[in-house]
């Protein structure tokens, strides 16, 4: 996509000033970093608070009586039994078990919700939610209408309670709907980087100046996709279309946890979800590959699509995330590897620039995350 096409979230202009190198990601052009630097900015999270311009994720309306069972129909999750402030990891799936994008979903009235997806696959999202859930829900795309922030870091509870005091008593994964600087608000208490905070849904053309009386703030800071990147990594979370993708199945990529128990086979609404079958087959039956993470023996950063061979050179895997994790100070990586090379502690290597580098099966997240639970 050339530079002219690209499009841009509500706060490029802010990007700018402040002096970020600017990429095009999921056909936007965004901030990969700002002056201070990716290690910095990492570090800066996990110490203070950051904040992020993730407007580039979709945003998705579901209204009626029905649109939480209509919902059911696509994902392998309990929607229907999501409480009113709530909301849920999810995955939409196809009729082979695969993955065909991973969002969450949170419960704002009885017959609401939203839904936050991933900005390379907002478009086939809202096609795939219209093809089956037209007629029996409402569905309203906000992609233009609403800009996403993400307040992340142990300092972004004490900053945003100093504008909107409430949400202190929030909890992981609880939602609200909340008037913060006067504009009208979805918050939840989550991220994407292991940290404790929140993502704020702001209407697009209030998202400016929220972003800079968040940044007024002394302790938060403008972080963007590298360090987005590295701490998601050290989190041990997925990345769609590198660690997950349409050829992928929630067994193969250790995300069972995801499978809500009502929805698994001996659950009281089991199936019923795209798949559903071919996935139970998975759990009953183990499958071939399976994503692991991985720790690179060597400080050699182990990059996306190095392949993983045994002590024979035999191929048994690929790379699908790797890079430096400034909280760990070594590199760190996952991959899919054949399930007999899956237990932990085996040593497998990466090759790299055509040398073997040593690497262990370990468990995720590699850095403990600090969510909030109250």
């Amino acid at each position: 996509m050339s530079e002219q096409s690209l499009r841009v979230t509500p706060l490029h202009a802010l990007h700018r000033e402040l002096g970020a190198k600017m990429v095009p990601f999921a056909g936007y052009e965004m901030p990969v970093q700002y002056p201070l630097g990716v290690m910095k900015e990492h570090l800066h999270t996990r110490e203070q608070a950051g904040l992020f311009d993730v407007s580039h994720m979709g945003q998705i309306l579901l209204g009626g009586a029905e649109a939480a069972s209509a919902l059911e129909n696509l994902v392998p999750v309990d929607i229907v039994d999501l409480p009113v402030g709530l909301q849920r990891y999810a995955l939409f799936t196809n009729e082979a078990g695969g993955i065909l994008d991973d969002l969450m979903v949170a419960r704002l009235a009885d017959d609401q919700l939203l839904l936050v997806v991933n900005a390379a696959c907002k478009e086939q999202d809202l096609a795939h939610l219209r093809q089956h859930l037209s007629g029996r829900c409402q569905i309203e795309e906000l992609f233009e209408s609403r800009a996403l922030l993400a307040l992340q870091g142990p300092a972004a509870v004490t900053v945003l309670a100093r504008l909107a005091p409430e949400v202190a008593g929030m909890t992981f994964m609880q939602f609200a709907r909340r008037n913060i600087l006067g504009s009208d608000c979805y918050v939840s208490r989550s991220g994407y980087t292991g940290e404790d905070g929140f993502e704020i849904s702001v209407p697009a053309a209030e998202a400016e100046a929220f972003a800079r009386r968040l940044l007024a703030e002394p302790e938060v800071e403008a972080i963007g996709l590298g360090a987005r990147d590295s701490l998601r990594l050290e989190a041990g979370l997925c990345l769609y279309g590198h660690d997950m993708n349409a050829a992928t199945s929630p067994v193969e990529a250790s995300l069972l946890w995801a499978i809500s128990k009502a929805r698994r086979s001996d659950g009281p609404r089991a199936g019923g979800f795209p798949g559903a079958a071919t996935i139970f087959a998975q759990q009953q039956d183990g499958v071939a590959r399976k994503r692991v993470g991985l720790l690179p023996q060597e400080r050699v950063p182990v990059r996306e699509g190095a392949q993983i061979v045994d002590e024979q050179d035999r191929p048994i895997g690929e790379v699908s995330s790797g890079g430096f994790g400034p909280t760990l100070g070594a590199p760190v990586a996952m991959g899919y590897l054949d399930s007999d090379h899956s237990a932990l502690a085996t040593t497998v290597w990466a090759m790299v620039r055509g040398k073997k580098v040593p690497m262990k099966v370990t468990k995720m997240p590699f850095v403990t995350p600090r969510y909030f639970r109250g």
